[in-house]
């Protein structure tokens, strides 16, 4: 009998876990409780109020109201529930999906009533791949079967209301389909955190200054990750752009963050290099090594990251390539600046020298060196926070978001 106990345990041991690894968002056994405090609802054209018996009534029945045209400078709101619950999954194709015209529209979620948005981010960049592309692809949190459609399965719970607006800031009318799966639930408890996201594009061309992944953002909450998207400099030649450390300054660090990576491959779980891969937590969906554009993924489902007061995460511009052609570059007047390199005794840690030697002195031996540099970096991060609104900055005008994508093919 108890041979036969232990066994049973153990099975439902290996059950839950499976589950849980097939669908690490929801806990397993709610694939198999029946609740009777839930109501499902899916809001589309077909049914804006997601309410009971409503769907389907334009043609009686028949398909009657599955797309609508969306005008250039027009707002529409597409989800305005009032009530508890989660957004359990987002589904939109869109009639266009250039890079200019998907960086052109905007997405904006406000949660509870809240003035501010909680989301207002490119709807492209949105929904996982960065630089506006759109690649067949699957992670934990998005996915495109076939690079034509935007799916979204990020929980995202509200207290009293959630409303979704598509933006149309691009010069062409935009014919929009989608459906919002949205789970009516009793009231959430205090330690249920709301979902954001914000879209940073760098703004500066000043050497040894860190891109802003998410800036600091105040508050108690959770990261979840981001997509980062690259286009590097031509006058670079060709080299490695990659070397840059993403870092985390979790609650009042100051100069030096408490979690530091070791090269941005690194960070998605690549190495010496970065090409094309697609995993749930991480991956690189574009690659272009001749043309210098390159889109990739981290989200910490597996690796918690969480912060009590405040959080930001930046990324280092941080190129390498050899000696010879490092001194090429600053005999040509780019922009670089040398932050450590072989010599005769060992490496240069040419930070903490003063005055730092320049790139012809005799110090300095074949071999690599690592430097900083000026790329074009844009992100999208993920993140949940214990109030329906944050205090980062607005989202960027369109000339600022669009601008060099006519470049990518």
């Amino acid at each position: 009998m108890m041979l036969h106990f232990n066994l049973t345990k153990i099975k439902e041991v290996l059950l839950v876990c499976t589950l849980t690894l097939i669908s690490p968002i929801v806990p397993a056994q709610e694939l198999f409780k029946m609740r009777s405090d839930v109501s499902s609802k899916l809001i589309s054209f077909e049914n804006m109020s997601g309410a009971k018996g409503n769907g389907g009534k334009e043609n009686d029945g028949a398909k009657g109201h599955a797309t609508e045209t969306i005008a250039p400078e027009a707002t529409r709101t597409i989800v305005d529930f009032d009530g508890s619950g989660i957004v359990q999954r987002m589904w939109y194709t869109i009639s266009d999906r250039s890079p200019e015209v998907l960086r052109s529209i905007r997405l904006k979620i406000f949660w509870d009533g809240a003035d501010k948005p909680a989301v207002d981010v490119p709807f492209g960049d949105f929904f996982g791949i960065g630089l506006g592309q759109k690649k067949p692809f699957e992670s934990v949190f998005f996915s495109d079967p076939e690079g034509k459609s935007f799916n979204c399965f990020i929980p995202m719970p509200f207290r009293k209301k959630v409303q979704i607006l598509f933006v149309n800031e691009s010069k062409l009318q935009v014919n929009l389909f989608y459906d919002v799966t949205v789970l009516e639930t009793p009231p959430h408890g205090n330690d249920v955190l709301y979902f954001h996201a914000f879209w940073n594009r760098k703004s500066t061309n000043e050497l040894g200054k860190d891109f802003e992944i998410l800036p600091a953002v105040k508050g108690k909450g959770r990261f979840l990750g981001a997509n980062i998207g690259v286009i590097t400099d031509s006058l670079y030649k060709g080299t490695w752009w990659g070397e840059g450390e993403v870092k985390m300054f979790i609650d009042n660090d100051s100069k030096y963050p408490t979690i530091n990576g070791t090269g941005t491959e690194d960070y998605v779980g690549a190495a010496w290099g970065l090409g094309t891969f697609n995993h749930q937590y991480q991956g690189c969906l574009i690659a272009d090594n001749k043309m210098g554009y390159y889109a990739f993924y981290r989200y910490h489902v597996p690796d918690e990251i969480y912060f009590n007061t405040n959080l930001k995460v930046t990324l280092q511009e941080l190129g390498g390539t050899s000696l010879e052609i490092a001194r090429e570059l600053h005999q040509k007047k780019i922009k670089i600046k040398p932050v450590i390199a072989n010599s005769k005794t060992g490496y240069l840690k040419l930070n903490t020298m003063n005055p730092a030697p320049i790139i012809t002195d005799e110090r300095f031996r074949p071999g690599g060196v690592l430097f900083y540099r000026v790329d074009d970096y844009s992100a999208t991060s993920y993140f949940y926070l214990d109030k329906p609104a944050n205090d980062l900055p607005a989202l960027q005008p369109l000339a600022d978001r669009i601008y060099n994508l006519k470049l990518i093919k």
